[in-house]
């Protein structure tokens, strides 16, 4: 499977990545069955039977179950843990009562000893702070990562769902590069596209980060896609289809997929991986048969044509 540097680091990922966050099966404090550990050692074989080397955590994810059941799968390939990446990220807190965010020294730092005891490993090779947090120091962010990478816990840094400001602000005071920045992004979350194209524009679309993937490129910061399969209503799911742009991409990428010969999931995958920014993707599904369709994006290009039309279907409007 091809590779890219992941920002300034040394890291050469796979341009597909695995999202672990569903791999423990749900988000109850109930404990991990046999089964579901079964489910998980085979999704993580598969995984690395078709040459994926990077994995993606939250300390978050199923209550942290998430982390223990891949700690398990990964046992079974012993020696290979210097031959794939894990990543994983910190500061959301869920409820009750309440949901929040905290990027305080405390709990960055608890956060990741935390997960270091769960995946059952030395060392993460990138920890990402998860959702912004208003009442960020970055004084505070700076201490912790310090004292993570001193300790040899921490190789790299980034951030998820961050903008360029929120980025720019961090990087006054930690010595250590952001070399990531996870994003949801597929082609009807288009977001970060619009901006853009919609710069100068009497358009609501106007309302966003104008310059956050250009940003990213400037300053080698890897952009990693979240929800790459627009959780799977490009693919065959017809359940509660939420807008009438997702029915015309759908089609779209329907035909793309049978004149290509490869799966709709290939296509959808493509179509970010076709942009210049070397943008990662970080698919999370838990279907055997899905997943292997993924790995077949790594194989096809698609033409500028076959990229705008998805593009255009996927805002459900034409370019200005």
């Amino acid at each position: 499977m091809n590779k890219i540097r992941l920002g300034n680091s040394d890291l050469d990922v796979t341009k597909i990545g695995y999202g672990c966050m569903l791999i423990s099966g749900d988000w109850n404090s109930d404990q991990i069955t046999e089964q579901t550990q079964k489910d998980a050692d085979n999704l993580i074989d598969i995984c690395l039977d078709n040459g994926i080397n990077f994995f993606d955590h939250a300390d978050i994810y199923c209550k942290g179950k998430s982390e223990i059941v891949f700690s398990e799968a990964l046992k079974k390939h012993k020696g290979k843990r210097q031959n794939i990446y894990i990543q994983s990220k910190c500061g959301i807190k869920l409820g009750p009562p309440f949901t929040s965010y905290d990027f305080s020294y405390q709990h960055i730092t608890t956060s990741a000893e935390n997960s270091l005891k769960r995946l059952g490993t030395d060392y993460l090779d990138v920890f990402l702070l998860h959702r912004p947090d208003p009442l960020v120091e970055p004084e505070e962010v700076a201490k912790a990562f310090d004292a993570l990478h001193a300790a040899g816990k921490v190789r790299w840094f980034g951030v998820s769902n961050h903008t360029p400001g929120q980025i720019e602000l961090l990087s006054k005071y930690i010595q250590h590069p952001i070399v990531t920045n996870q994003v949801e992004m597929n082609i009807t979350h288009t977001h970060l596209l619009d901006a853009g194209i919609m710069y100068n524009q009497n358009n609501p679309r106007l309302a966003r980060n104008t310059d956050l993937i250009e940003y990213c490129r400037y300053h080698n910061i890897t952009l990693q896609a979240w929800s790459p399969l627009a959780r799977g209503y490009l693919s065959g799911r017809t359940s509660d289809v939420p807008a009438s742009n997702i029915s015309a991409a759908s089609k779209l990428v329907a035909q793309f997929a049978t004149q290509k010969n490869v799966s709709r999931e290939a296509v959808i995958l493509a179509w970010i991986l076709r942009h210049p920014a070397k943008i990662q993707v970080i698919p999370g599904i838990t279907n055997i048969s899905r997943l292997k369709a993924c790995c077949e994006a790594d194989s096809i290009v698609l033409s500028r044509d076959e990229w705008y039309q998805l593009f255009i279907a996927g805002r459900g409007e034409p370019l200005p």
